[in-house]
């Protein structure tokens, strides 16, 4: 075998090592098993919930089993072709072979990120706040392009995207946006989205067609399911309701039926403005309560990035990720230094490089800080 299909074949089988010790490989179809057995129980479903979590945790061990005997299948059966393709000297087979093979090793890549995946809430679902910093118009428009981003990325990933609240730029674009979004790993991808993103270029407002930069923040905090208390006392907050200001047409509401939670303590605030004022209230005080959890994930970890925290205003000094489109198009993550000439196919949703870089910057991280403990 050539060098260069030796090492993407190196490359896959270092990728399934981690994805076996991920899986916990000798356990995995007991486990799977156990849960075709709890599948059965006839009272399942009595406790929709617990029975939704059921299935999605059975799922998740499914498609993880799949993968990783996927890969371990493809991997031989590709090795295999290009030493029989060797033999009888067809270099056309071989190259079909090797061309698999670096396929595999970028699939395999992808996979082992995604099995990286393990933190305490990163499987589950998660909010995401859009809320546009200082400069008008033009960053509640650049709040509006960051919204488009995310949406199109979990669209691109199969997730379920809902709106919780949305407040309407004066002039176009919005001033905050919060979305509930649904699906494997949802928190675990778009945690590393929280802090402020930058925005340089020729403003299509201003009629000198002068250089702009704006900022928006955007906030992400996982999702808390029953198996997660987090208790709120009464006393610590205030609830408001008051009349949507949404974009027009459905999303206006004719009663006072948004409603915000003011949490003194922290003095963390959330709103619902798209539901009935009882489906509202249910839904901010889930978002609440998702935000003190991830407060609490803050301080366990050793690995809290201070610009991740959006605490500090939208604007110079805290940004995480520069876009710029003028005067050279480029997408630059502060963090990791990973960078990209595809600005357009950024803000069409295509974040998986970006993330990916954090999430491995990340994970390297914390096996030092586990090194350095031990």
């Amino acid at each position: 075998m050539r060098a260069e299909a030796q090492n993407f074949a190196d490359q896959t089988g270092k990728s399934l090592e981690l994805l076996a010790q991920r899986l916990d490989v000798e356990t995995a179809a007991f486990r799977l098993e156990e849960f075709n057995a709890r599948v059965e129980d006839p009272t399942l479903w009595d406790d929709p919930e617990a029975a939704q979590k059921l299935m999605r945790d059975r799922q998740m061990l499914v498609d993880a089993i799949a993968t990783y005997e996927g890969i371990k299948q493809e991997l031989a059966d590709n090795v295999e072709l290009i030493e029989m393709g060797e033999m009888e000297d067809d270099a056309e087979v071989v190259a079909e072979a090797e061309a698999a093979l670096k396929a595999l090793a970028g699939k395999a890549a992808q996979k082992e990120l995604e099995a990286l995946l393990d933190g305490e809430a990163d499987g589950n679902d998660t909010f995401l706040e859009v809320n546009a910093g200082a400069g008008g118009t033009e960053s509640c428009d650049w709040a509006s392009m960051l919204a488009r981003m995310y949406v199109r990325w979990a669209e691109k990933k199969g997730y379920k995207v809902e709106l919780q609240a949305e407040s309407a730029g004066e002039e176009a674009g919005i001033k905050s946006v919060t979305y509930k979004i649904s699906g494997t790993n949802a928190y675990g991808w778009l945690k590393s989205e929280s802090g402020v993103h930058r925005l340089v270029r020729i403003s299509p407002f201003d009629s000198a067609a002068k250089r702009h930069t704006s900022f928006t923040s955007v906030k992400v905090y996982p999702v808390v399911d029953d198996n997660i208390e987090i208790e709120v006392n009464q006393s610590d907050i205030r609830i408001d309701t008051y009349r949507s200001s949404g974009a027009g047409g459905q999303h206006v509401n004719t009663t006072d039926s948004a409603v915000r939670i003011t949490h003194h303590p922290t003095g963390i605030v959330v709103t619902s403005s798209v539901k009935s004022q009882h489906q509202n209230r249910d839904i901010a005080m889930k978002a609440l309560k998702s935000r003190l959890y991830q407060m609490e994930l803050d301080k366990r970890s050793v690995l809290v990035n201070e610009a991740h925290e959006s605490a500090g205003d939208a604007g110079w000094g805290n940004q995480i990720r520069s876009y710029v489109l003028q005067p050279y198009q480029m997408v630059k993550d502060l963090r990791t230094n990973y960078e990209t000439s595809d600005t357009k196919g950024v803000l069409d949703g295509d974040l998986d490089g970006l993330m990916g870089a954090t999430l491995a910057l990340a994970v390297s991280g914390k096996s030092r800080a586990e090194a350095q403990g031990s």
